[in-house]
């Protein structure tokens, strides 16, 4: 057996990328809800004021939210084991910071927890999944401010409560490491350090902001990890981080050094206080040549300590080069590099590096002896619909395949990875460029960026090989 028997094989989405109805049955604003649509050259905008007449790719997504019956079957004909997928927290509490939760919102989740269970696929939800309340943007500058712990625990003790019995596994924060980049602070926080209309690439950043709001967020997820314990004992809530793997572009001591740096602040600070349960030595010098300063309030250490998470999570896109030669020039996945010689890239420019992900997940599991799972790994693309009406995405069945038999050498090799859900399973809405044409789905959704499209689904070529593979439990890639 390439993997465990029990390996959990799946997909997974996130909530404002493919539900829209951003304004039904209560729904309050979320942060995506005021983004317009983009591209891979064209950024999108952040507007504080919808503007009429302007896309807004997340109101409608994919209408996940009154199709999800059918995308769920869809799922389970693939085979799926698991579903990983995150609650709108503003369709729990419109604001963010109501006493009481709309049941509206609480129902439609139990509805799609139930479609999911129906045919046997373990629900993984993550809470909070680039999708901060808007007015809690608006009230206080989000996750800056020590209050919105409070907001957070609220909503987690809402559906920490509902859901129990029928969901076992939670993620805290989605790509949580994000924040530790510019971009990352509204994606990730919610951030808006000026509220006006700008270009989503081009914020005003304080990076002071955004450590502070990761600290508010490490003590949120502490507390949301020993609430759920108390809640469910059976309960098992992890992390997520990006792992963005790093290379010294050259074997220059200067290059490694600086790489192993980059790698310390973006790819291990925050697994390694939420996994170990405090902060790394290596960020006090990171944080005075930063001139940040963390408020912490009396009692927070032992909160971390006593919060860490039960298993660790990651997305996987890519590699990046790092060398302190300043002629070289390049950019990834919120983190800045410069091209691999020996790999290539997608349309978005992403390096493609499969061998990567087996050198993640060992330098992973020899850090925190954590049980894995790989919740994000994907490729992004142009799909175009043939005469024929098919979708032959062999490139998407290439790039997955590669990656799947990394994975298992990362298996031989003693790692405890226990399952796979490849990013946007279904077609939706890329949280980076605001734009359905980045594809990275085993179905195809008539859905585009001019706001056409009827939303009907149809299979890819890849969709009846992953269900093959899963079928045989990774052995038969072919």
């Amino acid at each position: 057996m390439m993997f465990r028997k029990d390996f959990y094989w799946g997909g997974a989405t996130a909530a404002n990328q493919l539900e829209g109805a951003w304004n039904v049955d209560g729904k309050g604003v979320s942060c995506p809800d005021v983004c317009t649509g983009g591209s891979a050259t064209k950024s999108k905008r952040i507007t504080p004021v919808l503007e009429e007449g302007t896309f807004y790719p997340s109101h409608d997504a994919i209408d996940h939210y009154h199709r999800y019956k059918e995308d769920i079957k869809l799922f389970s004909e693939m085979g799926f084991k698991m579903y990983r997928f995150s609650i709108a927290w503003t369709r729990i509490f419109p604001n963010g910071d109501e006493t009481e939760p709309n049941e509206k919102g609480l129902q439609f989740y139990d509805d799609l927890i139930d479609e999911c269970l129906k045919y046997n696929i373990e629900p993984m939800i993550t809470i909070s999944h680039y999708e901060v309340p808007f007015g809690l943007t608006k009230k206080f500058n989000s996750w800056t401010d020590r209050r919105m712990i409070d907001c957070y625990l609220n909503y987690c003790r809402a559906i920490f409560t509902r859901y129990k019995g029928k969901v076992k596994y939670w993620l805290t924060f989605n790509e949580i490491n994000s924040a530790t980049a510019p971009m990352g602070g509204f994606l990730n926080q919610g951030i808006l350090n000026e509220i006006k209309e700008m270009d989503f690439n081009n914020q005003k950043d304080i990076p002071q902001n955004r450590f502070q709001g990761l600290h508010h967020q490490f003590i949120a997820s502490a507390l949301a990890v020993q609430m759920a314990h108390e809640i469910d004992p059976n309960y098992q809530v992890g992390c997520m981080n990006i792992m963005a793997t790093n290379y010294p572009l050259t074997c220059n001591p200067q290059d490694v050094v600086y790489t192993q740096q980059k790698n310390h602040v973006f790819n291990w600070f925050c697994s390694d206080v939420q996994c170990r349960g405090k902060y790394p030595n290596y960020m006090d010098r990171y944080f005075k040549e930063h001139n940040i300063s963390i408020q912490k309030q009396e009692g927070d250490d032992e909160i971390l300590l006593n919060g860490c998470v039960d298993f660790y999570t990651c997305s996987y896109y890519m590699s990046n080069c790092q060398t302190v030669d300043p002629s070289k020039t390049g950019k990834g996945n919120l983190l800045t590099g410069v091209p691999n010689p020996y790999l290539k890239a997608s349309d978005w420019g992403w390096q493609i590096d499969p061998i990567g992900l087996r050198y993640s997940l060992n330098e992973i599991y020899d850090r925190y002896q954590l049980p894995i799972f790989v919740v994000e790994n994907g490729l992004g693309a142009y799909d175009k619909i043939e005469d024929d009406g098919t979708i032959q995405d062999d490139y998407r069945i290439d790039y997955l395949r590669a990656h799947i038999e990394q994975m298992h050498e990362a298996v031989l090799d003693g790692v405890d990875l226990r399952g796979y859900t490849p990013w946007g399973c279904i077609d939706l809405v890329s949280a980076s460029t605001g734009e359905f044409a980045k594809r990275y789905g085993f179905i195809f959704v008539e859905r585009y960026d001019d706001g056409t499209g009827d939303y009907s689904r149809r299979k890819k070529k890849s969709f009846d090989w992953y269900k093959k593979v899963i079928a045989t439990n990774g052995q038969d890639l072919d």
